[in-house]
C-alpha cells in the first residue's frame, strides 16, 4: 500500500475528467443542436458549414432580388397596358378622321382627342417609376453616342437587344428631300377667277369676289392643313412638303371652268375627270454601311422619308432620323453634293443589371426601351385631312406594333424570374438539408451518449472517493 502516491486515485481522477469533458461537449451539443460548435469539432466540416451558409444567405437574397425585379417587371406591364389602350384609340380616331362624311370640324375635334392622348403618353412614360427608378424615359436602355459634329443632325436612335456594343459607321449619300412643285401662276392672276384646288386632300375655294390677300391666306390655311407650306405672296404660287421622302407627296388637284387657273401642270378634273392628281412627290434618304465598323455584312438600310432602318439576322435593328433631311454634309452650289459620316457608339450603360444568383457574374440584363410620343414616332400626327389620317394610321400600326413587341420581352423577364425564383428557393432548400446534415446533431443519438457519460461520470466519482479512503488504511497498520 502506497501513501505517497496515491496511484488508483490518480488513474480514477483522469479518467473522471475526461468523462467531464465528453459530458461537457455532450450537453453543449444537445443545447445548441449542433454537432459543430467549434472548429476543433470537425475543421473540415466547419470550413464547408461556413461556406454552405454564405451561398444559403446568397441564395435567399437573390431569390429576393428576383421577386423585387418581377414586381418592376409587373410595374412596366401594366403602364404598357394603358398606352396601348390609348393607342388603340388614337387609331380609332385617325379611322374616324379619314372618312370623307366628317366635316373639317370633326376632324379638329379628333384630332384634339389625339393631341390630349399623346399628352398622356408622355406622361406615364416620364412618370412611371419603381423605387424613384424611372422606368420608361429609355434610362434602362443601351446608350447610343454620335459624333459630335452630328448630335443635332441624328435623334431618336433606338437599337434592338441583338445589337452589341462597338462603333457603328454609315455614310449619308443622299440626303432625304421635300416634295415640291411650282404651278407657275401668281396670286396676282388668281384675282376674279373662280376655281377650287384640293391640296393633299383638303379643298381650298376662291372667287372673284376675294381680293388677293384673302386667297394667299386661304391658301396658305389649306396648305398647312395638308402638310406643305407655299411660296410668299409675291413670288409664283409654289407648294412644298413639311415632311421629307417618297411618302410626303403633295396631291394637287383643281377644278374649274375658267380653264387652268391654278396652272397647266395642276390636273383639271373640270376638263379631265380622270386627271391623275399626284404631281410632285419627296426622296429617301440613302446610306452606305462601312463593312470595316461593327455592322455585319448581311445588314440592310431600308427608309422612310429621313427615316433610317437598318437590320440584320437574329432580330439586329437599328433606326434613327436624320433631323431636316440631314443638311450637312451637303452643298448646293453647282449641284454638287459631299457624303456625311457618321459614327454610333453603342454601349451597355443604363440597362438594368438584376442579381439572380449567389455569386458573380449571375445577372439578368433587363432593357426597356423609351415609349415617349417622340420615339414612338406620334408627335406630329394630324388627322385633319385624310392623307395626314391615312399617314397617322401607318404611324400608330408601328407605335402598337413597338409596344406589342417591348410587351412581348417584357414577359418573357417575367417568365423567367417567375423561374427563377423557384429554381432559387428549391437550391437553397436542399443546400439548407445538406448544411444540416453537416453541422445538426442527431438529438437521440447524442441523449445516448449523454446517459452514457453521465452514468460514467457518477461512477467515477464514486471509485475515486473508495480510492481517496486507501491512504487511510495505511493507519491501521500503525497501531
Amino acid at each position: 500500500m502506497k501513501i505517497n502516491n496515491n496511484i488508483s486515485a490518480v488513474i480514477t481522477n483522469k479518467q473522471l475528467l475526461g468523462t467531464e469533458s465528453n459530458l461537457s461537449a455532450s450537453m453543449e451539443r444537445l443545447s445548441s443542436g449542433l454537432k459543430l460548435n467549434h472548429a476543433s469539432d470537425n475543421p473540415a466540416g466547419m470550413a464547408i458549414s461556413n461556406k454552405m451558409k454564405a451561398q444559403i444567405r446568397g441564395l435567399d437574397q437573390a431569390s429576393r432580388n428576383s421577386s423585387d425585379g418581377a414586381s418592376v417587371i409587373q410595374t412596366v406591364d401594366g403602364a404598357l397596358g394603358e398606352v396601348t389602350d390609348m393607342l388603340q384609340r388614337m387609331r380609332e380616331l385617325a379611322v374616324q378622321a379619314e372618312n370623307g362624311v366628317n366635316s373639317q370640324k370633326e376632324k379638329e375635334a379628333c384630332q384634339l382627342e389625339i393631341a390630349s392622348l399623346r399628352d398622356e403618353v408622355d406622361r406615364i412614360s416620364q412618370t412611371t417609376e419603381f423605387n424613384t427608378k424611372s422606368l420608361l424615359d429609355g434610362s434602362l436602355d443601351a446608350r447610343v453616342y454620335t459624333d459630335k459634329e452630328n448630335r443635332d443632325y441624328v435623334s431618336r436612335i433606338y437599337v434592338s437587344d441583338q445589337v452589341a456594343e462597338g462603333t457603328y459607321s454609315l455614310t449619308v449619300e443622299k440626303a432625304a428631300t421635300n416634295a415640291a412643285f411650282d404651278t407657275g401662276v401668281k396670286i396676282d392672276d388668281l384675282v376674279g377667277k373662280n376655281g377650287i384646288l384640293s391640296i393633299n386632300g383638303y379643298t381650298v375655294s376662291i372667287d372673284d369676289k376675294m381680293t388677293k390677300d384673302q386667297i394667299y391666306t386661304a391658301l396658305r390655311d389649306g396648305a398647312e392643313i395638308g402638310e406643305c407650306t407655299i411660296s410668299k405672296i409675291d413670288e409664283p404660287l409654289s407648294f412644298k412638303s413639311t415632311a421629307y421622302g417618297s411618302h410626303a407627296q403633295i396631291t394637287l388637284l383643281q377644278q374649274s371652268n375658267d380653264g387652268d387657273i391654278f396652272g397647266a401642270g395642276v390636273p383639271n378634273t373640270a376638263a379631265d375627270p380622270k386627271a391623275d392628281a399626284v404631281v410632285a412627290m419627296g426622296k429617301n434618304a440613302e446610306i452606305t454601311l462601312d463593312a470595316n465598323s461593327a455592322f455585319d455584312a448581311r445588314a440592310t438600310v431600308s427608309y422612310e422619308g429621313n427615316k433610317v432602318n437598318i437590320t440584320n439576322t437574329d432580330g439586329f435593328q437599328m433606326s434613327f432620323l436624320l433631323e431636316a433631311g440631314f443638311e450637312k454634309g451637303f452643298t448646293t452650289a453647282a449641284g454638287t453634293v459631299s457624303a456625311g459620316v457618321i459614327n454610333l457608339e453603342v454601349t451597355d450603360i443604363g440597362i438594368m443589371d438584376l442579381q439572380i444568383g449567389a455569386n458573380e457574374g449571375q445577372t439578368m440584363q433587363v432593357r426597356i426601351p423609351a415609349t415617349d410620343v417622340e420615339s414612338l414616332y406620334l408627335d406630329d400626327i394630324d388627322v385633319t385631312t385624310i392623307h395626314g389620317a391615312t399617314k397617322a394610321m401607318d404611324r400608330l400600326d408601328d407605335a402598337i406594333s413597338k409596344i406589342s413587341q417591348i410587351r412581348s420581352q417584357i414577359g418573357a423577364y417575367e417568365n423567367r424570374l417567375d423561374y427563377t425564383v423557384t429554381s432559387l428557393d428549391e437550391t437553397q432548400e436542399n443546400m439548407t438539408a445538406a448544411l444540416s446534415r453537416i453541422e445538426d446533431v442527431d438529438m437521440a443519438e447524442e441523449m445516448t451518449e449523454y446517459t452514457k457519460y453521465n452514468v460514467l461520470q457518477q461512477a467515477g466519482t464514486s471509485v475515486l472517493a473508495q480510492a481517496n479512503e486507501l491512504p487511510t488504511q495505511a493507519l491501521q497498520l500503525l497501531k
